[in-house]
């Protein structure tokens, strides 16, 4: 090992192995949707290895048995360029810090380095610490907490003996009133009735009179009190105040540092970078994945950019599916509106997105009838129209049936699916169908291939979803703000490593079979193909093979079963 790092000159790391048999990719990698080019996955298997046998620095990926520290994975980025010599090596790249530090050996540097002793962050840093103490020591404050907790009760008890006197002037005007009446009935003469309702009137009086100056008396209690409480409270929040406005600071500050060149030799900060996208100012931690790393260092140093890949390397996060040792895109959130401009100038692969793969693909009509169609959607095939490609089960059925009236589409499957989908002709049909699909009396099986066997014959997932937003369309396990998903599952059959199975959805949330059988707490079996979850194939190995209703006109429950072509 400490031969190999004798021979990195400026982070730039010669292949070991001997590249010359291997073909050069003729664009570079989109980043965002790619498979790894075999001189990435070279370059990825030389950088594990180090990743395993060096001594320098010690992470808990969570890889290994009663390690020390706190379980933290991490994407690493390999990326394959040419010297300035016309020499084949590769540069390597850690996102965010590694065992707490920004510099290691082999790895390229931060674009910006906001942990430098002297730099303006860790100044910043101690500044914002200091008034974190501050703030917490009023918070703790044993006099600030007692005038709290005497606030609450005082006002408890002022709220209470106020209830509890206007129940007494309540029962006594209706004792007046009494009075009044009786004093009718009885013919009391006018005198007599006179001095009564004087009587009456003062004692009215008096009551209100007592009512206003218990409750001045109890404000003017309250209000010391308050005053004592606000004094400790206006502490506090100008502390808070001054800790947010140092912060947003800080972080324009941090932004402004920021400055990615591309391959024009063109450099964008951070705000210019984001200023024209959705959320119109830069997440936090942008800047720090693997690949912008990469790309800064390449171009600053001239070297040619030729491939790239990155990769998970520990324990799966609780939240994401991120497998070890396996290859994922760059996040959109954070990183493609950098590497938008960072890969101008450069040679890039087509975005796959934008290509059409139904363009050619027919759509199988399994059954129909005046009322509806049941047609078998082909793998990788929109059933609405998205963004950039408007051919999908909807435009097909629309050219198909022009005369139909209401949506036509009566539930989607995901574009990598295949499978029964269902289409009504009019609105009233579409109303009758789409009603069983949100009372759940539509009974629907998918049939899946498994990378890996399942150890049990059955059961029952339960991880709620959300989409993640700094890399959609992928989603999330989240127990706060996820929506409720739940599966049931049976094993058809195991071979070669791989299990057959049957998914009944219980709830229809995005990606929930993919990510109910990939997430570490489902199944922890990607499915086969799975580009997001798991890993590339020919297809994903997932298709609606059955589906059972109540038709909307002849009231007869029907069943339709289509088997999948894998």
């Amino acid at each position: 090992m400490e031969n190999f790092k004798n021979i990195v000159s400026n982070c730039f790391i010669p292949f070991k192995e001997e590249t010359s048999s291997y073909d050069l990719p003729l664009k570079f990698t989109f980043p965002f949707y790619y498979e790894p080019h075999p001189l990435a996955l070279l370059a990825a298997k030389e950088l594990q290895q180090h990743i395993d046998n060096q001594n320098e620095w010690e992470h808990n990926f969570g890889l290994k048995e009663n390690q020390d520290g706190l379980i933290i994975g991490k994407m690493f980025g390999v990326l394959v360029v040419r010297n300035q010599q016309n020499k084949l090596g590769y540069l390597a790249a850690f996102s965010g810090k590694l065992a707490g530090q920004n510099h290691h050996s082999l790895f390229v540097p931060p674009v910006f380095d906001m942990l430098t002793e002297e730099g303006f962050f860790k100044k910043e840093e101690t500044v914002l610490n200091q008034i974190n103490v501050e703030i917490e020591t009023l918070e703790i404050n044993p006099e600030f907490n007692a005038l709290e907790k005497l606030l609450a009760q005082e006002t408890n008890q002022f709220n209470d003996e106020l209830n509890e006197y206007k129940k007494q002037i309540k029962a006594s005007k209706k004792e007046r009133k009494a009075t009044r009446e009786k004093a009718v009935a009885d013919n009391l003469d006018t005198e007599s009735f006179e001095i009564l309702l004087e009587e009456l009137k003062k004692e009215s009086l008096k009551q209100a009179y007592f009512l206003k100056d218990f409750t001045r008396q109890w404000e003017i209690r309250l209000a010391q009190i308050q005053e004592e409480v606000d004094a400790f409270r206006n502490q506090i929040f100008y502390l808070k105040e001054e800790r947010k406005n140092k912060s947003n600071a800080l972080q324009q500050q941090l932004f402004e540092q920021y400055s990615f060149l591309n391959a024009n030799g063109k450099t964008k900060n951070l705000f210019d970078i984001f200023k024209n996208t959705v959320q119109g100012k830069p997440p936090a931690a942008a800047g720090e994945c693997a690949a912008p790393k990469l790309l800064q260092y390449a171009y600053q140093h001239k070297f040619e950019p030729v491939c790239i890949a990155e990769f998970w390397w520990g324990q799966s996060p609780k939240s994401e599916i991120r497998k070890h040792g396996h290859f994922y895109p760059a996040c959109r959130g954070k990183c493609e509106p950098i590497l938008g401009h960072m890969l101008e100038g450069l040679e890039v692969d087509e975005n796959p997105m934008l290509i059409n793969p139904a363009c050619g693909v027919g759509l199988e009509t399994i059954y129909e009838d005046d009322y509806l169609v049941l047609v078998n959607k082909p793998a990788e095939f929109l059933s609405v129209p998205g963004i950039n490609i408007q051919d999908s089960v909807y435009e097909r059925m629309r050219l198909k049936y022009p005369n139909a009236t209401g949506p036509l589409i009566v539930h989607r499957l995901d574009m990598s699916t295949s499978g029964l989908m269902l289409i009504a002709k009019d609105k009233d049909v579409h109303k009758s169908l789409q009603s069983q699909f949100i009372k759940r009396t539509v009974k629907k099986r998918y049939v899946a291939l498994l990378n890996g066997l399942v150890s049990s014959d059955e059961g029952e997932i339960d991880l709620p979803l959300r989409v993640d937003l700094e890399d959609r369309p992928r989603q999330l396990v989240c127990y706060e703000h996820g929506k409720p998903a739940k599966t049931q599952w049976r094993v058809v059959a195991q071979k070669d490593n791989q299990t057959k199975i049957h998914f009944w959805p219980i709830t229809g949330r995005t990606h929930q079979l993919r990510v109910h059988a990939s997430h570490s707490l489902g199944l922890n079996c990607p499915i086969v193909g799975d580009d997001l979850y798991g890993t590339k194939a020919d297809r994903l190995h997932l298709h609606a093979e059955w589906i059972e209703f109540k038709h909307p006109i002849t009231r007869e429950i029907v069943t339709f079963e289509v088997a999948p072509e894998f």
